[in-house]
């Protein structure tokens, strides 16, 4: 094992993970928070390298504006100008593709932040001081660490999460009996906060009297453990387009209202004038529910609740298309190929891992238009060049930022085709 040992190092570059990353004695070196073309003096440690001292910064450094900045793991890029940050995450979208082989430009990046985050998973963990009492630590994970960051705020949360830490903390200090680290979800919903907690295991009716004690005493909308409701005070609502959504316990939602907009906007625009449209991985209805505004949409996700929740919202929002639902597991039984023609467009959203035999379905279909969207730039990737190896055009993919500061990007690409295949179309019409 190579000791510690201090280098000067020049960044090269940022990394997918936003660190700098430079050559160093043996090879590439590591460095969380320096920027690119930065000469800086790093403690490394085989490839990782822990920042010391910036020699010489980068011009395009700005002071960060959190003080748990460098400490935090859920911040990597904080003290880059907004220009430079942009082309980094751009950047991230343009290497996958070429990765992949995917050659399809890249849309500038859309800024997605709008108020901050309607949404966090804080992190609870119990130790014990010199005396054996219980200390209760409730915040996000430390970089690159199994320890916990303890925090009173969050300056990239929505103003509507401004009670989210302390009824976090409230709620784990309700549990803290079971001394188990807890993994708790609020989420900024218009009738106040959500919370769901992970990891507690099975309550008992004391605990779960407290949960509902927690409630009262920070008027929170509603907990859940792991999905099943504890105490449910007023229904969590969601907008969505002209629908209202009661959001199941847990349910998926993106991470800020102005990247969910930014989302379905390009939903809407790549459907153009399209009157059939499949909605798959379809959630609680963030695209099925706007899409329903000019077209038919057929509704497919394996979660019933979710799907639940989008057919009410459907059934009672005015001036709605036809929606229709189906609960299936697209991971396993991917609608096939005979199965989507009967669309005129498909839009689909998948989990991190992306949608690999779903993407082998469609490249073998003739439905005039597909819209990708991911959270994930290799398995976009990865589908994208299944589509384009299948027949499809794309003429442009869009990152979306709303994850600000972090590598995380969100991604549209609109894939259209050229020529429908012989005969498929025909057999649809026919």
């Amino acid at each position: 094992m190579n000791p510690l040992m201090n280098q000067t190092l020049t960044i090269d570059k940022l990394g997918q993970r936003g660190e700098g990353i430079a050559a160093g004695d043996e090879g590439q070196v590591f460095v969380p928070y320096a920027l690119a073309g930065e000469t800086v003096t790093a403690e490394v440690h085989n490839e990782r390298g822990r920042l010391v001292e910036i020699l010489e910064p980068s011009p395009d450094r700005i002071p960060a504006f959190c003080p748990h900045y460098g400490i935090c793991g859920g911040c990597a890029v904080q003290a880059l100008a907004a220009p430079a940050y942009a082309e980094w995450k751009r950047g991230l979208v343009v290497a996958a593709l070429a990765h992949a082989g995917a050659v399809i430009p890249v849309a500038p990046l859309i800024d997605a932040h709008g108020e901050g985050r309607r949404r966090a998973t804080f992190h609870a963990r119990f130790a014990r001081d010199e005396r054996g009492a219980a200390i209760l630590e409730v915040g996000f994970m430390r970089a690159r660490e199994h320890a916990i960051v303890d925090i009173e705020a969050c300056p990239v949360l929505a103003p509507s999460m401004a009670g989210a830490v302390a009824a976090a903390r409230a709620v784990a200090s309700a549990l803290k009996s079971k001394e188990k680290p807890l993994d708790i979800v609020v989420t900024a919903t218009l009738n106040g906060l959500d919370i769901d907690v992970r990891g507690a295991g099975k309550l008992d009716f004391t605990l779960s009297q407290k949960l509902v004690a927690a409630a009262a005493a920070l008027d929170i909308a509603r907990i859940s453990n792991h999905g099943e409701t504890i105490i449910e005070r007023r229904a969590p609502a969601l907008a969505m387009g002209r629908a209202g959504v009661i959001l199941p316990a847990g349910a998926f939602l993106q991470a800020t209202s102005a990247g969910e907009a930014a989302l379905a906007a390009l939903a809407q625009a790549g459907i153009g004038k399209s009157k059939s449209v499949a909605d798959l991985f379809a959630g609680v209805g963030t695209f099925a529910l706007r899409l329903a505004e000019t077209a038919a949409v057929h509704a497919v996700e394996t979660d019933a609740a979710m799907l639940g929740a989008l057919e009410r919202a459907a059934h009672e929002a005015p001036g709605l298309r036809r929606v229709t639902i189906e609960t299936r597991d697209l991971f396993r039984r991917p609608l096939l190929a005979d199965e989507l023609n009967r669309f005129d467009a498909v839009v689909f959203d998948p989990p991190r891992s992306g949608a690999e035999s779903q993407a082998k379905q469609l490249a073998a279909s003739a439905v005039p238009v597909v819209i990708a969207f991911s959270c994930n730039v290799q398995t976009l990737s990865r589908d994208a060049k299944i589509l384009l190896d299948g027949g499809y055009a794309c003429d442009l993919v869009t990152p979306v930022d709303q994850f600000r500061h972090s590598p995380h990007v969100e991604m549209a690409a609109v894939f259209r085709r050229a020529k429908v295949k012989a005969g498929r179309r025909g057999r649809l019409l026919g």
